[in-house]
Protein backbone atom coordinates (compact mmCIF):
# COMPACT_ATOMS: atom_id res chain seq x y z
CA UNK A 1 0.00 0.00 0.00
CA UNK A 2 1.58 3.31 -0.71
CA UNK A 3 2.76 5.60 2.24
CA UNK A 4 0.49 8.13 2.79
CA UNK A 5 3.09 11.07 3.69
CA UNK A 6 0.39 14.38 2.83
CA UNK A 7 0.63 16.94 5.97
CA UNK A 8 -2.41 17.52 5.17
CA UNK A 9 -3.84 13.61 6.52
CA UNK A 10 -1.27 13.87 9.41
CA UNK A 11 -3.01 17.06 10.18
CA UNK A 12 -6.46 15.76 10.23
CA UNK A 13 -4.96 12.29 11.86
CA UNK A 14 -3.64 14.33 14.79
CA UNK A 15 -6.61 16.28 15.15
CA UNK A 16 -8.53 13.43 15.28
CA UNK A 17 -6.74 10.90 17.37
CA UNK A 18 -5.80 13.52 20.34
CA UNK A 19 -9.90 14.64 20.26
CA UNK A 20 -10.82 10.92 21.07
CA UNK A 21 -7.81 10.36 23.31
CA UNK A 22 -9.59 13.64 25.76
CA UNK A 23 -13.61 12.23 24.88
CA UNK A 24 -12.05 9.05 25.99
CA UNK A 25 -10.04 10.60 29.25
CA UNK A 26 -13.21 12.02 30.72
CA UNK A 27 -15.80 10.02 29.42
CA UNK A 28 -17.50 12.19 27.20
CA UNK A 29 -19.16 10.37 24.02
CA UNK A 30 -20.54 13.59 22.28
CA UNK A 31 -19.55 17.00 22.72
CA UNK A 32 -21.72 18.53 19.96
CA UNK A 33 -24.79 17.87 21.89
CA UNK A 34 -23.50 19.63 25.30
CA UNK A 35 -24.13 23.37 23.51
CA UNK A 36 -25.83 24.75 20.83
CA UNK A 37 -24.43 25.69 17.66
CA UNK A 38 -24.61 29.64 16.56
CA UNK A 39 -22.92 29.78 13.80
CA UNK A 40 -24.37 30.06 10.15
CA UNK A 41 -23.80 27.21 7.89
CA UNK A 42 -21.66 28.33 5.71
CA UNK A 43 -18.81 29.95 8.00
CA UNK A 44 -18.71 27.09 10.46
CA UNK A 45 -17.92 22.89 10.04
CA UNK A 46 -20.65 21.07 10.56
CA UNK A 47 -21.00 19.71 14.15
CA UNK A 48 -22.59 16.16 12.17
CA UNK A 49 -18.84 15.67 10.76
CA UNK A 50 -17.16 17.10 13.57
CA UNK A 51 -14.16 14.35 14.22
CA UNK A 52 -15.10 14.83 18.32
CA UNK A 53 -18.78 13.23 17.93
CA UNK A 54 -17.09 9.97 16.18
CA UNK A 55 -14.54 9.66 19.24
CA UNK A 56 -16.43 6.15 19.55
CA UNK A 57 -17.67 5.08 16.05
CA UNK A 58 -16.68 1.10 15.58
CA UNK A 59 -14.67 2.08 11.99
CA UNK A 60 -14.72 -1.23 11.17
CA UNK A 61 -11.27 -1.79 9.76
CA UNK A 62 -10.74 1.80 7.87
CA UNK A 63 -7.94 3.63 7.96
CA UNK A 64 -8.26 6.37 10.93
CA UNK A 65 -6.27 8.74 8.69
CA UNK A 66 -8.27 8.05 5.83
CA UNK A 67 -11.95 8.55 7.80
CA UNK A 68 -10.02 11.82 9.44
CA UNK A 69 -10.27 13.07 5.65
CA UNK A 70 -13.34 12.25 5.09
CA UNK A 71 -14.60 14.12 7.69
CA UNK A 72 -13.02 17.14 7.21
CA UNK A 73 -13.88 16.90 3.37
CA UNK A 74 -17.69 16.12 4.08
CA UNK A 75 -17.34 18.83 6.95
CA UNK A 76 -16.11 21.85 4.43
CA UNK A 77 -18.81 20.60 1.76
CA UNK A 78 -21.51 21.46 4.24
CA UNK A 79 -20.03 24.67 5.74
CA UNK A 80 -19.67 26.21 2.00
CA UNK A 81 -23.54 24.62 1.56
CA UNK A 82 -22.53 22.38 -1.52
CA UNK A 83 -25.08 19.52 0.27
CA UNK A 84 -27.69 19.95 3.37
CA UNK A 85 -27.75 17.49 6.00
CA UNK A 86 -26.56 13.99 4.64
CA UNK A 87 -27.86 11.27 5.89
CA UNK A 88 -24.61 9.07 5.31
CA UNK A 89 -21.17 9.27 4.82
CA UNK A 90 -19.74 6.70 2.27
CA UNK A 91 -16.08 6.11 2.34
CA UNK A 92 -14.18 4.48 -0.28
CA UNK A 93 -10.33 3.47 0.13
CA UNK A 94 -8.58 2.62 -3.42
CA UNK A 95 -5.67 2.21 -1.77
CA UNK A 96 -6.71 -1.18 -0.86
CA UNK A 97 -6.72 -4.16 -3.40
CA UNK A 98 -10.13 -4.87 -4.87
CA UNK A 99 -10.13 -8.21 -3.03
CA UNK A 100 -10.87 -6.72 0.12
CA UNK A 101 -13.88 -4.95 1.46
CA UNK A 102 -12.73 -1.31 1.20
CA UNK A 103 -16.31 0.62 1.14
CA UNK A 104 -17.85 1.48 4.20
CA UNK A 105 -20.85 3.70 4.96
CA UNK A 106 -22.02 5.40 7.97
CA UNK A 107 -25.14 6.74 9.55
CA UNK A 108 -24.26 10.36 9.86
CA UNK A 109 -27.05 10.70 12.61
CA UNK A 110 -26.35 7.61 15.07
CA UNK A 111 -22.74 7.19 13.32
CA UNK A 112 -23.50 3.70 13.08
CA UNK A 113 -21.42 1.32 10.38
CA UNK A 114 -24.22 0.24 8.43
CA UNK A 115 -22.41 -1.57 5.50
CA UNK A 116 -18.82 -2.95 4.71
CA UNK A 117 -18.46 -3.84 1.13
CA UNK A 118 -16.22 -4.61 -2.43
CA UNK A 119 -16.57 -2.27 -4.19
CA UNK A 120 -14.84 -2.21 -8.38
CA UNK A 121 -13.11 0.50 -9.75
CA UNK A 122 -12.58 1.36 -13.20
CA UNK A 123 -10.96 -0.35 -15.99
CA UNK A 124 -8.04 2.58 -16.53
CA UNK A 125 -7.55 2.65 -13.53
CA UNK A 126 -5.20 -1.02 -12.78
CA UNK A 127 -6.15 -4.86 -12.15
CA UNK A 128 -5.83 -5.50 -8.01
CA UNK A 129 -5.15 -2.05 -7.61
CA UNK A 130 -6.58 1.08 -8.64
CA UNK A 131 -3.49 4.10 -9.13
CA UNK A 132 -4.97 5.78 -11.80
CA UNK A 133 -7.33 8.24 -11.51
CA UNK A 134 -9.15 10.73 -13.78
CA UNK A 135 -12.46 12.87 -14.37
CA UNK A 136 -12.25 12.78 -18.31
CA UNK A 137 -14.71 11.51 -20.56
CA UNK A 138 -13.93 7.71 -22.01
CA UNK A 139 -10.55 7.18 -19.25
CA UNK A 140 -12.71 4.34 -17.71
CA UNK A 141 -10.77 5.52 -14.80
CA UNK A 142 -12.42 5.87 -11.53
CA UNK A 143 -12.26 10.03 -10.00
CA UNK A 144 -11.70 10.67 -6.76
CA UNK A 145 -13.23 13.09 -4.18
CA UNK A 146 -16.10 13.68 -2.74
CA UNK A 147 -19.43 13.27 -4.28
CA UNK A 148 -23.23 14.09 -3.72
CA UNK A 149 -25.12 11.24 -3.93
CA UNK A 150 -28.33 12.15 -6.29
CA UNK A 151 -31.60 10.55 -7.80
CA UNK A 152 -32.15 6.25 -8.78
CA UNK A 153 -32.98 5.44 -12.28
CA UNK A 154 -33.40 1.89 -13.54
CA UNK A 155 -30.20 1.66 -16.66
CA UNK A 156 -28.44 -0.85 -18.25
CA UNK A 157 -26.76 -2.03 -15.28
CA UNK A 158 -30.78 -1.79 -13.48
CA UNK A 159 -31.00 -0.18 -10.54
CA UNK A 160 -28.44 2.94 -10.05
CA UNK A 161 -27.77 5.73 -8.35
CA UNK A 162 -26.46 8.78 -9.80
CA UNK A 163 -23.46 10.89 -8.40
CA UNK A 164 -22.49 14.71 -8.69
CA UNK A 165 -18.83 15.34 -8.22
CA UNK A 166 -18.28 18.30 -5.99
CA UNK A 167 -14.26 19.28 -6.63
CA UNK A 168 -14.38 21.22 -9.74
CA UNK A 169 -11.27 19.38 -12.36
CA UNK A 170 -11.20 16.16 -9.71
CA UNK A 171 -14.51 14.59 -10.13
CA UNK A 172 -17.28 17.45 -11.16
CA UNK A 173 -17.79 15.60 -14.67
CA UNK A 174 -19.09 12.82 -12.81
CA UNK A 175 -22.49 13.24 -13.60
CA UNK A 176 -21.62 13.74 -17.24
CA UNK A 177 -19.57 9.88 -17.29
CA UNK A 178 -22.82 8.10 -15.96
CA UNK A 179 -20.26 7.40 -13.12
CA UNK A 180 -22.97 5.98 -10.79
CA UNK A 181 -23.57 3.11 -8.30
CA UNK A 182 -24.78 -0.21 -9.61
CA UNK A 183 -24.70 -3.70 -8.72
CA UNK A 184 -22.52 -5.93 -10.94
CA UNK A 185 -22.40 -9.79 -11.24
CA UNK A 186 -18.82 -9.30 -11.89
CA UNK A 187 -18.46 -7.68 -7.91
CA UNK A 188 -18.08 -10.91 -5.53
CA UNK A 189 -15.59 -12.82 -3.70
CA UNK A 190 -15.67 -15.59 -6.16
CA UNK A 191 -14.18 -13.68 -8.94
CA UNK A 192 -11.55 -11.53 -6.76
CA UNK A 193 -10.20 -15.34 -5.34
CA UNK A 194 -10.06 -16.85 -9.16
CA UNK A 195 -8.66 -13.87 -11.12
CA UNK A 196 -6.66 -11.89 -8.11
CA UNK A 197 -8.51 -8.78 -8.39
CA UNK A 198 -12.03 -7.79 -8.74
CA UNK A 199 -14.31 -7.34 -11.67
CA UNK A 200 -13.88 -3.89 -12.95
CA UNK A 201 -16.30 -1.12 -14.35
CA UNK A 202 -15.85 1.40 -16.80
CA UNK A 203 -15.29 4.28 -13.68
CA UNK A 204 -18.36 3.78 -11.49
CA UNK A 205 -17.84 2.18 -8.01
CA UNK A 206 -19.76 -1.31 -8.69
CA UNK A 207 -21.17 -3.16 -5.72
CA UNK A 208 -22.18 -6.70 -4.92
CA UNK A 209 -26.40 -7.05 -6.53
CA UNK A 210 -27.23 -9.03 -3.50
CA UNK A 211 -27.12 -5.89 -1.51
CA UNK A 212 -26.71 -3.10 -4.34
CA UNK A 213 -30.64 -1.77 -3.68
CA UNK A 214 -30.58 -1.77 -0.14
CA UNK A 215 -27.38 0.66 -0.23
CA UNK A 216 -28.59 2.42 -3.33
CA UNK A 217 -31.62 3.15 -0.97
CA UNK A 218 -29.92 3.84 2.06
CA UNK A 219 -27.24 6.87 0.57
CA UNK A 220 -29.33 8.23 -2.01
CA UNK A 221 -30.72 11.61 -1.90
CA UNK A 222 -27.79 14.37 -0.95
CA UNK A 223 -25.61 11.79 0.46
CA UNK A 224 -22.17 11.96 0.92
CA UNK A 225 -19.29 9.74 -0.56
CA UNK A 226 -15.62 10.19 -0.39
CA UNK A 227 -12.95 8.21 -2.42
CA UNK A 228 -9.95 8.15 -1.55
CA UNK A 229 -6.20 7.05 -2.99
CA UNK A 230 -3.36 8.85 -1.51
CA UNK A 231 -2.30 10.90 -4.56
CA UNK A 232 -0.57 13.97 -3.28
CA UNK A 233 -1.27 16.36 -6.21
CA UNK A 234 -5.28 15.86 -5.14
CA UNK A 235 -4.39 16.57 -1.33
CA UNK A 236 -2.79 18.98 -1.76
CA UNK A 237 -5.12 21.13 -4.06
CA UNK A 238 -8.46 19.66 -3.18
CA UNK A 239 -10.43 22.79 -2.19
CA UNK A 240 -12.14 20.88 0.42
CA UNK A 241 -9.20 19.87 2.01
CA UNK A 242 -8.10 23.33 3.32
Amino acid sequence: MPLISSSRIRAAFVRFSVTAALLASVGIANPATSSASTSSAGSTVSAAFDAASWADTTLGGIDPKVFALALASASSAVARGLVTAPATLTVIDYSIPSTRPRMWVFDVRSHALLFQELVSHGRGSGKTMATAFSNEAESNMTSLGLFRTGETYVGHNGYSLRLDGLERGVNDRARDRAIVIHGAPYVNASTAKANGYLGRSLGCPAVRPEIARKLIDTVKGGGLLFAYYPDQAWLSSSDLLD
